[in-house]
């Protein structure tokens, strides 16, 4: 499999997305934008950053870039896409996922480890764990707060939608678990096909042993494998 890691202005993880993926023995290329998608592409990662800077909105401008009517049409085909942190928001934002991602509660950047309840494991995504595992993966980001409206969460609930809750390090889904104010502790969700999701936390960040912080996030992108 290919994946293509697109790189817009601004992006910053690119990088460590081929890295993690090169890791886990999958082919990865980074892609700037203005080239668009290669041919062979199997796979696609939007990766963390600062796109254009996050101005209008985080993701806002990233999201009406010529290459997202490529990842929208290829998501449309099945082809597996993951939006990380600030791929997320550009997720979101281009419509490949519901909701928005805005201003964390604390009104702050954080950047710290934080447990994800595993809401589904059959999906691409979370194959690798059973429902209800408890993992660890770390957050960097000041605009990651959830917000759906209440019509939309409810479509979200009732088509089990979401894909990642924050949650304790017993698995309970609290106020005091959850980092950014995120409507019900939501972390990441899925499209309406089970091959497009996207989620805040950096699984990235949290495959590569030498990194220190565990490989609880390998399980996540071996989708790609």
């Amino acid at each position: 499999m290919t994946v293509a890691v697109v790189q817009f202005g601004g992006s910053n993880c690119d990088r460590d997305a081929v890295r993690t993926l090169e890791h886990l023995g999958v082919d990865a290329e980074r892609v700037w934008h203005e080239d668009g998608l290669p041919a062979d592409t199997d796979g696609i990662v939007l990766p963390g950053g600062f796109s254009y800077g996050d101005y209008l909105r985080a993701g806002a401008m990233a999201a009406r870039d010529p290459i997202m009517d490529e990842v929208r049409a290829a998501a449309d085909e099945g082809v597996p896409v993951i939006g990380i942190c600030n791929g997320a928001q550009i997720g979101s934002e281009s419509g490949l996922t519901p909701g928005a991602f805005t201003t964390n509660a604390s009104a702050r950047f954080q950047c710290e480890p934080v447990h994800l309840r595993v809401e589904r494991a059959d999906t691409p995504w979370t194959a690798a764990y059973d429902e209800g595992d408890v993992i660890e993966v770390p957050i960097a980001h000041g605009e990651g707060r959830f917000e759906v409206s209440e019509s939309a969460h409810a479509d979200l609930v009732a088509d089990d939608r979401v894909l990642f809750r924050y949650c304790d390090a017993d698995g309970n889904a609290t106020d005091a678990a959850n980092p950014n104010g995120s409507t019900d502790n939501v972390a990441g969700v899925l499209g309406e096909r089970e091959t497009v999701a996207v989620l805040m936390p950096h699984p990235e960040r949290a495959t590569l042993p030498d990194l220190g912080r565990g490989t609880d996030g390998a399980g996540i992108l071996t989708a790609f494998a």
